[in-house]
């Protein structure tokens, strides 16, 4: 779900997807 919400964005959310999916 992280990677995926982090593609819709683009660029700004790709560093805060890959965060939360390390958190997760």
């Amino acid at each position: 779900e992280s990677l995926r919400f982090a593609i819709r964005e683009g660029g700004k959310t790709v560093g805060a997807g890959v965060v939360a999916k390390i958190i997760e």
